[in-house]
């Protein structure tokens, strides 16, 4: 991977080859990576994209009193924002934090849905009681198609949300001009053409190729 300088630069690989080698199905975690940090994405209105880039923080506009959901898969935030298209989700930010942070996220999250031996009274109680919220929604093909993989997204709030705010969010970029280039070659030159951030598996330290990431309870 490419080094990340005081503006990092995403590694984009051909879309093809890359789909050629992601698994088909399953829950995985598609992200760009290095030792120390990974890429998680967010689509704000450009007031909050503005302070971001320019503080290289949250703040300002940014509410810390809300939920705010992280993606580290590129086309799933493209296909939740229609490429940069949707309003209030016009700016793409590209956020490198810290891969302490994101395997913390990762190790106290609890799924959005009731497991097995809870009802949906009791598990709102988890809930409400937890700082992350994940998810695991069917990712998308690039024109929209829906496929069998599964692709994360994280909601944080709380405390956690302030640590990625202020801490665990080491460089904020804004990648819309990469998100409508790209979708630009998508509809004038096909599939073929497609360049996307180099994603792979993504595994917490500590853990075996096996892996899987947090289950409900």
């Amino acid at each position: 991977m490419g080094a990340w300088g005081p503006q990092m630069s995403l590694d984009l690989e051909n879309w093809r080859s890359q789909e050629e080698i992601w698994p088909q199905c399953g829950r995985h975690i598609l992200a760009q990576f290095d030792d120390d940090s990974i890429v998680v994405y967010q689509a704000y209105s450009p007031a909050i994209a503005d302070w971001a880039v320019e503080h290289q923080a949250f703040g300002g506009p940014w509410s810390f009193s809300r939920m705010s959901w992280i993606k580290p898969n590129f086309l799933w935030m493209m296909y939740r924002s229609g490429w940069a298209r949707k309003p209030g989700q016009e700016r793409v930010l590209a956020v490198r934090m810290l891969r302490t942070g994101f395997d913390h996220v990762l190790e106290i999250a609890k799924e959005s849905r009731a497991p097995a031996g809870h009802t949906v009274e009791s598990w709102r109680s988890v809930l409400q009681g937890s700082d992350v919220r994940l998810q695991w929604d069917p990712d998308h093909a690039p024109g929209g198609d829906r496929l069998e993989r599964r692709a994360i997204q994280l909601g944080l709030r709380g405390e956690t949300l302030r640590k990625y705010a202020l801490e665990w969010a080491l460089e904020i970029e804004d990648i819309t001009g990469i998100a409508h280039a790209q979708f630009e070659k998508l509809e004038e030159h096909g599939l073929d053409a497609l360049e996307t951030p180099k994603e792979r598996i993504y595994r917490p330290r500590g853990h075996p190729p096996g892996f899987r990431p947090p289950e409900p309870g």
